[in-house]
């Protein structure tokens, strides 16, 4: 632990970059949550649309359903989160690991998941050891924030006791979310297989696979 720089973290998301995307959990998610709004009464032709409306103008489908059709937040995390056979699907990753334990900063977990589904995936990957803390999504929090909102990351910083936004650095599959920490002065990674493109004022590092992250962050890494 010697060799750790104590002020220094790095904010790792969680869904589709500690693991690979074609694992395909984040199609069985909206499964889930399409079936969800079909019992909730949203019909057959309109739930992708409306479902997909929420996601875009809230951040989460899930916000759009507390907000206009008053369901149970925790009742749906517990039927589309908690039932993804996430144990069947990921597994350890040795690699990732390792590339974990040799970066130089404190390691803490940053995601929109709820905390139940944060753990279950780090734990799947053998990694939940490495991690300080988790900034989760609490679902039965009245407009609980997410990223890319503001108030995400600075609870994210709050929580994890930094203050100063030079010292923080972070990785995410999410183009929006990479924006929003750069307009903050993070330091982030916009982490997909696909090369996206932001504002032509907007410099980020960019990689196709989390195990790639020593390559555009040296300094941080033995």
């Amino acid at each position: 632990m010697d060799s750790i720089q104590p002020k220094r973290i790095f904010f790792f998301d969680i869904d589709n970059c500690l693991y690979a995307p074609d694992l395909n959990i984040a199609r069985m998610m909206k499964q889930r949550i399409y079936a969800y709004g079909r019992k909730i009464g949203l019909d057959e032709a309109s739930v992708v649309k409306t479902c997909g409306s929420y996601y875009r103008n809230y951040g989460l489908s899930v916000r759009g359903l507390v907000m206009h059709h008053q369901i149970d937040p925790v009742e749906f995390d517990e039927q589309v989160d908690g039932s993804l056979p996430l144990e069947d699907i990921i597994k350890p990753d040795v690699e990732l690991r390792a590339m974990l334990k040799s970066i130089k900063t404190r390691r803490w977990a940053f995601t929109n998941a709820g905390n139940n589904h944060a753990r279950r995936v780090l734990k799947c990957l053998g990694i939940a050891d490495l991690f300080e803390g988790i900034t989760y999504c609490d679902y039965s929090e009245p407009d609980f924030p997410c990223k890319p909102e503001r108030e995400a990351y600075d609870r994210a910083m709050c929580e994890a006791g930094v203050d100063d936004a030079q010292l923080c650095y972070f990785a995410d599959d999410s183009a929006k979310n990479v924006e929003a920490a750069l307009n903050l002065g993070w330091t982030a990674v916009l982490v997909s297989p696909a090369i996206r493109t932001m504002g032509a004022d907007k410099t980020h590092l960019q990689i196709q696979s989390i195990h790639q992250l020593p390559t555009v962050l040296p300094q941080l890494f033995n």
